[in-house]
């Protein structure tokens, strides 16, 4: 919005100091800021919103693990802190960002989307005191239709073209397939929907999550800058994207939604994110790596992420089966709990292994 109002209320603004307003690079910078501006200044007033309404959900944990393991003090924090994360997200975008780009649209409407699937199931935790909140299955089903629809319009947009259709892995230059649309559709909608829900199993420990987040984002962010800069994508052998640019800015103004919101979500917490936030901000992450044509690089970007809900889906299956347990508890961060590993020291290392992965997952743009 503040583009389009300096590009058409100020005719010389290429001869002021408003000419930065074209570059990607200082609105990218400037959306983090104020939506890490937002989040700190307007937190205290969530916190206390949630409390009154006590949108407090019974813990999830319960009957899942070990008594002794459950911080009953955090009974009394609010969740649903996902909306101040998502709504300084939009007020960021809408200021700093070229509405106009389509592909920076679908990528807005499609956090809202997810986000208000998050919010009916964290509605349903703490307005019904249900503990699961919807249906597993109805909740899954809303996500695949949003990961379809966003996937669907991305696919049409002038600047995909067949980019949509050709899978990459890792190290190597060239696309390994060009995949039939059905494919590409079954494939695109696992990664968003399989990193919607990952995140949401990495919140379970103070700042865990949405730390992770940060360094996963920001990679993302740092990729989709290349590829949408033609100089650097030649050079990487990336795709060409020239809308990606948008999704720069989109990027970083997430990643300052998320250093704001740790400022109350580090240990003790004074709100959860909830299913409001990690839904929304899982399935983004995905988005942008469909995007970007790197899938299978947030297996390695996103480490921590595949850990989380990689341990569950190895525990499930294989306790039904022989009635033993891979890990003491899963999702894996309570695994260490049971260790003997504090809540700080789970969420430090984490964060730290976050971080080598995201260099990891740089540094293989060059090795290829």
């Amino acid at each position: 919005m503040l583009h389009y109002l300096i590009v058409n209320l100020i005719p010389q603004y290429k001869e002021t100091p408003f000419r930065l307003i074209d570059y990607v690079t200082f609105r990218a910078g400037a959306g983090l800021i104020t939506a890490l501006f937002l989040t700190i200044l307007f937190g205290p007033a969530t916190v206390r919103f949630l409390k009154h309404l006590r949108a407090t959900a019974p813990t999830r944990l319960e009957g899942l693990i070990d008594e002794k393991l459950i911080d009953r003090a955090k009974d009394s924090t609010p969740s649903m802190g996902g909306l101040l994360i998502v709504a300084s997200i939009v007020t960021s975008t809408l200021l700093w960002s070229r509405l106009t780009n389509q592909l920076l649209l679908i990528f807005l409407g499609t956090l809202i989307a997810f986000c208000a699937v998050g919010f009916l199931d964290d509605y349903m935790k703490v307005a019904k005191r249900k503990r699961d909140g919807i249906p597993g299955k109805l909740k899954l089903g809303l996500q695949c239709l949003i990961s379809f629809l966003a996937l669907f319009f991305i696919a049409r947009t002038p600047e995909m073209g067949k980019n949509f259709w050709e899978l990459t892995v890792p190290f190597i230059k060239e696309p390994i397939w060009l995949m039939p649309p059905v494919i590409a559709y079954i494939f695109g909608i696992l990664v968003v929907t399989g990193s919607s829900n990952a995140v949401n199993l990495t919140d379970g420990k103070d700042g865990l999550a949405v730390g992770c987040t940060i360094f996963c984002v920001l990679t993302y962010g740092a990729i989709a800058y290349m590829t949408s800069h033609k100089v650097f994508a030649e050079h990487l052998d990336l795709h060409y994207i020239a809308g990606a640019s948008e999704i720069v800015v989109f990027a970083m103004i997430i990643a300052g939604a998320c250093i704001g919101f740790l400022w109350y979500n580090c240990y003790p917490a004074s709100m959860f994110m909830g299913d409001t936030g990690s839904l929304a901000l899982g399935g983004i992450i995905g988005l942008i790596s469909v995007l970007v044509n790197q899938e299978f690089l947030l297996i390695l970007v996103g480490g921590v992420f595949i850990m989380e809900i990689g341990s569950v889906m190895i525990q499930v299956p294989v306790f039904k089966m022989t009635g033993k347990r891979v890990f003491k508890c899963t999702p894996i961060h309570h695994h260490f709990e049971k260790l003997g590993w504090t809540e700080t020291q789970i969420v430090i290392r984490f964060w730290i292994l976050a971080g080598i992965f995201a260099l990891m997952g740089l540094a293989t743009l060059k090795l290829r």
